[in-house]
């Protein structure tokens, strides 16, 4: 298992997602039930080639969602420049926009079977194959909602996969149905409710996988402070309390889009969580997992999709 060595560093505030009303708000029930109309119905030259034109026009006329993009990514890989930048940009969103759509033709005549192949050690292999429950680990990356059809597929397994609930409750229940429908998932939504880990704990306890995503701290969760990319950043503390209440293995997930519909997904090897960690040695573990996500998202900078403040 990885050793938890690493020193805690100070603490700081998590970030926020900017939320935005109104009826035709980018993040609303009418553009996603637009563009899942387009996806299922659209011939399939449009589906595969309009998606990262229509990203690339959105990047040009949000100017404050790419500089947040173009901020993350002089972080990412470094400072480039003027051109190399605005380029990298605008394959993010279009990455981005070629992964909703391909999501969003889940169940039409537009969604052949993808080509995922899976990056991971034996070791991982032979975890994923006991009856003991896992915790992934991972992020907005391109194509993370192939997780729970792959295990599925390989490993018959059930995973719940825990997220920030969205604004809108129409595009949330509309974009939770397309990512039930790829595979063996649940989607659960967390909050306020301090009894919200209890089935979470139990389906581990029952062998089953519990998906968190740790590239953001959601509204009435801990987090814990890390450093990414030599920067002062926050994860969520709560897939480090469910390992060490549990005893299940966080194994940190992590996924890149390779072409249309090809992603690639690569499985960290597994780190425990002592039941009887103290403070510390969970900052370490927290530290730890913040080193594989940068890792990734420095080696795949624009397959990461940090829209956010």
């Amino acid at each position: 298992m990885a050793a938890i060595t690493a020193q805690p560093p100070p603490a700081l505030s998590p970030l926020r997602p900017r939320a935005r009303g109104g009826v035709l708000a980018y993040d609303g029930l009418f553009w996603r039930r637009a563009a899942r109309f387009g996806a299922r119905r659209g011939p399939s030259w449009f589906v595969r080639w309009a998606p990262p034109v229509i990203g690339a026009a959105l990047a040009v006329a949000m100017p404050d969602m790419r500089r947040r993009i173009s901020g993350q990514l002089a972080r990412a890989r470094g400072r480039v420049g003027t051109l190399r930048d605005a380029i990298d940009v605008v394959r993010t969103v279009a990455n981005f926009a070629s992964c909703m759509t391909e999501l969003l033709s889940t169940g039409s005549t537009n969604d052949p079977p993808s080509e995922t192949t899976l990056h991971r050690s034996p070791r991982v292999d032979d975890l994923l194959s006991t009856l003991g429950g896992v915790i992934f680990a991972t992020a907005h990356t391109a194509g993370w909602e192939m997780l729970g059809a792959l295990l599925a597929r390989d490993h018959h397994r059930q995973v719940m996969v825990v997220m920030q609930r969205e604004r809108d409750e129409g595009a949330r229940k509309l974009q939770d149905a397309m990512r039930e429908a790829r595979g063996r998932v649940r989607i659960v939504h967390v909050g306020d409710d301090p009894l919200a880990s209890l089935p979470l704990m139990r389906h581990l306890r029952d062998g089953g996988v519990v998906a968190l995503q740790i590239d953001r701290v959601p509204t009435g969760m801990a987090g814990r402070s890390v450093r990414i990319f030599g920067h002062p950043a926050a994860i969520p503390e709560g897939p480090l309390r469910l390992a060490q209440l549990t005893g299940a293995p966080i194994l940190t997930v992590f996924s890149a889009r390779t072409g249309y519909r090809r992603y690639a997904v690569y499985v960290n090897e597994p780190l425990i969580v002592p039941r009887w960690a103290e403070a510390e040695a969970i900052d370490a573990a927290a530290q730890h997992i913040a080193d594989e996500l940068g890792d990734f998202v420095s080696a795949h900078p624009t397959q990461w999709f940090p829209f956010h403040d």
